[in-house]
């Protein structure tokens, strides 16, 4: 049963110290014959029982609401473990049930975002994928176990400064993950090289500035995409070898009956016919040989200007940045293929002819030579794949240029990596040691 309004119990308290104002002046009159000294009884009782019947009232108010107040206080503080006792069926219980509600619901939603982000830290510390979250001042504020394993021997890096941190990685880590965007390098781990996809991403984080550095070894996968494209090659060359194999074993019948009663006219047309095909078979497996092929590089001491300019007097590109007057060591012919092939594909991905650019700068190491162009850029498939043998976007693509290019620079004990610029088109860095 609902109790008496707070209003209800004021207006009581009221009409009481009114009730015994009169009283005590009805009563003052009787014993006093002064009018304003009976007033001045009455007023002088009224506010002793109005103050004594205030304090009594309000005292379980009081209590009430500096109990909601804590309560309140512990909430902004993340404390949602305090609950006010239920007092009455009046407004301010209705005021305790409502806050104890609340409590209740922030209780459950905070239990659940916790479990929400144990699932989610335990899914990032078990991931293979390397996971690193710095800040403005470029601290490590947040890594899984593959980050820890990778970069600092299965220690803690959260406090690190990452900058710092990397300073002694491999050169091709510390090459990636100085740049912007995504890209692919090849890092050497135990004597075998794995492949890496770089990820990074900037965001605000609580109006902060953050980065978020992701890792992904791709060697397996690279592996079992090649497995695939081994197999799609096989297949490619046993058709073209059955493509030109069964007109030549026909054309040799017909040669054969030709040959009984002979017509020079006719026998002509399948001699030439039978060396037609065996020429384009010839081509067709000398042209995937070449993949397995590729000689030794010869290096010598080549000037960078006379190199780009010969490269200039073949394909068309813009020179960015000043080209070092010191020479480098390489193999001239192998490197101008390398060259060619990339400033095509530039050319092939629909950068205008002025987009197409050509950097060569030394660094403390080696010589870094970049491809960069102003096209589509590079898809995450393309990006991930196209150093794979075989691999081509192109419809009547062998699928070998690009995997030439890395052989090639490979052997001149270089890298050769991928990456999307921020301001959209493709960046290909060919990276030269010095010797």
């Amino acid at each position: 049963m609902r109790r008496i309004s707070l209003a209800g119990r004021v207006a009581l308290a009221l009409t009481l110290v009114a009730v015994i104002a009169a009283a005590v002046a009805v009563l003052a009159g009787r014993w006093l014959l002064s009018p304003l000294g009976s007033a001045a009884a009455a007023v002088l009782v009224a506010g002793l029982v109005a103050l004594w019947l205030a304090r009594f009232l309000t005292r379980p108010w009081s209590r009430v609401l500096h109990a909601v107040r804590d309560g309140i206080v512990s909430l902004r503080d993340r404390d949602f473990s305090v609950s006010v006792g239920h007092t009455s069926d009046d407004e301010l219980g209705e005021l305790v049930a409502a806050y104890n509600s609340l409590g209740d619901l922030m209780r459950r939603e905070r239990l659940d975002l916790f479990h929400r982000e144990l699932l989610l830290d335990t899914v990032i510390q078990t991931t293979p994928l390397v996971t690193v979250l710095t800040n403005a001042a470029g601290r490590v504020v947040y890594s899984n176990l593959a980050a820890r394993q990778l970069l600092y021997g299965g220690r803690k890096l959260e406090g690190l400064d990452f900058a710092e941190l990397i300073a002694t990685a491999p050169a091709a880590l510390r090459e990636a993950l100085g740049s912007e965007g995504d890209r692919l390098f090849t890092l050497e781990m135990a004597g075998e090289p794995d492949v890496y996809h770089l990820s990074q991403r900037n965001f605000l984080l609580n109006a902060q500035p953050h980065r978020l550095i992701l890792l992904k070894q791709l060697t397996r996968e690279l592996a079992a995409q090649e497995v695939v494209v081994w197999k799609k090659v096989i297949r490619v060359i046993a058709h073209e070898l059955n493509n030109s194999l069964a007109p030549i074993s026909s054309l040799a019948h017909s040669g054969q009956l030709l040959a009984r009663q002979p017509d020079a006219v006719q026998l002509a047309r399948v001699f030439t016919t039978i060396g037609e095909r065996a020429a384009h078979l010839t081509s067709f497996i000398e042209g995937y040989a070449q993949f397995a092929k590729l000689p030794r590089p010869r290096l010598a001491s080549v000037p960078w200007p006379s190199f780009i300019a010969r490269l200039q007097d073949t394909v068309s590109f813009r020179v960015v940045g000043e080209i070092p007057r010191t020479a480098g060591d390489f193999d001239a012919s192998q490197m101008e293929q390398v060259m060619i092939n990339l400033l095509k594909n530039a050319a092939e991905s629909g950068s205008p002819p002025e987009g197409i650019t050509v950097s060569v700068r030394e660094l403390a190491d080696g010589t870094a030579v970049e491809v960069a162009d102003h096209g589509t850029g590079l898809s995450e498939p393309v990006l991930r794949d196209a150093l794979l043998p075989f691999f081509s976007t192109k419809a009547t693509g062998t699928g070998l240029g690009l995997t030439v290019c890395r052989e090639i620079v490979d052997a001149h004990g270089g890298r050769l990596s991928l990456a999307n610029k921020p301001e959209g088109g493709a960046l290909v860095t060919v990276w030269l040691p010095r010797t």
